[in-house]
Order: C-alpha cells, then structure tokens, then sequence
C-alpha cells in the first residue's frame, strides 16, 4: 500500500508573479487523484506539525518570525520567497504532512508515500527562508524518524534541478543522515560541488553530484545510479526521503536539464532498488520544484505509478 497526501489548502499559499505558485501543482493534485484511485493509493488526512517536531530543524525564534511576517499580511520574507497571511499554516501542514507520512512508513503501516505539498523546502535552513522555501519539510521527516521513531539511518535523495543547500547545511555534521544532491553546476546558490562532503561525524555523509548543461539523458541517470548505489552502500539507510523536485525537466521554464517526464519513472526505480536493497522498501517521496504544470503532472504521474509498483 502506497500514500498520498494532497489537499486543496497548499492552494492557498500565495505567491504572486514567483514561478513556485498554486498553479503550478493544480493539474498535478488532479492527475494524482485520478491516479489514487486506480493504483492502491490511500489518501491520507493528517494535522500540522507540533512545535516540538518541528524545533528539531527550524530555531524557536525563527519560528515565531515566520509566524509574525505572515500575520503583519506577508510579503517577501527573503529575495526570492513571498509569503502571504495564510502561509505559516499552510507550511505547518506541508512539514506536517511528511511527518506522518514517515511515522505511517517506520511504522510499517504502509511502504511507500508522495507529499504533493507545498511550500517546497529544501532550500530552507534552520533560521533562513530562501528559493521559495520555508521551513525543510525533508530535513523535519528525517530528524522524527531518528529522533523519535528511534531509526540509526535516514538517506535524502534530492533530484531537484537546484542544490538542496538548506538540507546539506543542516546535516553536514550528521552521521546519521546521509544526503545526496544530483543538480545543474553552477546554478542558483552556486554551492553543491563536489568537494563538499561533510565535516565531522558527517564527513563522506554529503554527495554532490553537479550535472552540466547539455549531459545527455543517459549520461545524467547512469551518474545517479552509481552514486545513489554507492552512497546507499555507506549509508546503509533504514528509510529514505526524495526531495523530489521535477525542474530537470526539459520543458521547465526555470531549470531544465533536458529530462523527459519518463526519465522520473526511471529515477524512481533506482530509488526503490535501492531501498528494496537496504531499507525494507521505505520510501517518503515530497514535492520539490517542478514549474511548468503541465510536465510537472506527467512527471509526478510517473513518479506515483512507480511508487505503486510491485
């Protein structure tokens, strides 16, 4: 049994003219709902995050400053991220919405779960807004399912065409969570090079994988294979998370790196090997980027179906 965790209050996040927007995901809540139907998917309802779970990333004050900023009636909270009154909540319940889904997994309750949420997160750090992003809503699921729920080893898997630089800060000395980063060289932050691979307890934990314009498709998904099979071997995870953002897609208008919406369900697989291999099968997919809505619904169709499979 696969879950899904999609609902019509991610709408009412806000943005104005930003490329990461309600409409964006409208044809994606669609299709998946379709897709929930015919593919033994179980559409989950759950609450926001508590405070708790959610201070084990985010600071208290940083918090309440978010709380505040959208309270005052919102506005750009950093350079590339707006938020409107009813944002806070909005974000409370997309982190919330990945927490769930990772207790429903460690607990075995089912295999495998996609977040179709928003505001994205993985650019977020523990007291930064940035790229459209809040509060981590991986980084969150990741620290309850060591925390609490008592697993030794989580593996992020970020495939957004962007670094997920708010989850390698916040895990950089972390040996318990292991992350890896495939993304377009020289893109956004320009952080996400190669070289950075942890410090202390987290030092061989952090894998970047920096793709350059014009790398083929098959170029692109044989350097995730290696390194995901690779890192997975080190990290031997018990649970692994996808920031699954789809703006690799060559039809996206902020970041392609030339992928076809098929491309997703091989990537998927790879992953679901991988976690077959050394984590009983437990998957938590979340929504990452993704701005073209039309590719965007293909691409998470794909994604799901895969999730689905056998």
């Amino acid at each position: 049994m696969s879950l899904l965790y999609s609902d019509p209050v991610f709408l009412k996040h806000e943005t104005g003219d930003l490329p990461e927007n309600a409409a964006r995901i409208i044809p994606a809540m669609r299709r998946a709902s379709q897709i929930a139907m015919h593919a033994h998917y179980r559409q989950r309802s759950w609450t926001e995050v508590s405070d708790a779970v959610l201070e084990r990333v985010h600071s208290r004050e940083y918090i309440r400053y978010v709380q505040d900023f959208c309270a005052q009636g919102g506005g750009a909270i950093s350079e590339d991220t707006v938020v409107c009154p009813e944002s806070y909540k909005v974000a409370r319940m997309a982190v919330g919405a990945v927490c769930d889904a990772v207790e429903q997994i460690v607990q075995n309750k089912a295999e495998r779960a996609f977040c179709l949420v928003r505001p994205p997160g993985h650019h977020a750090a523990p007291e930064s807004a940035l790229g459209f992003c809040l509060f981590n809503n991986v980084a969150v699921g990741a620290r309850l399912a060591i925390e609490k729920l008592g697993l030794d080893r989580v593996l992020i898997i970020d495939w957004d065409v962007h670094h997920g630089d708010g989850t390698q800060e916040i895990f950089w000395e972390d040996g318990q969570v292991g992350f890896l980063s495939i993304h377009r060289a020289s893109f956004y932050q320009n952080t996400g090079t190669a070289a950075e691979t942890g410090a202390g307890k987290g030092l061989g934990t952090n894998c970047n994988v920096p793709v350059e314009e014009g790398t083929s498709r098959e170029q692109y998904c044989e350097m995730f294979t290696s390194t995901v099979e690779q890192l997975a071997a080190r990290i031997r995870p018990q649970l692994v998370l996808i920031s699954a953002g789809f703006d690799a897609h060559k039809y996206d208008p902020v970041g392609s790196l030339g992928l076809e919406s098929e491309d997703f369900a091989r990537l998927t697989r790879i992953v679901l090997e991988v976690a077959d291999v050394h984590a009983n099968g437990r998957v938590v997919s979340v929504l990452e980027g993704g701005y073209n809505p039309g590719a965007l619904a293909e691409c998470i169709e794909h994604h799901l179906l895969e999730l689905a499979s056998v």
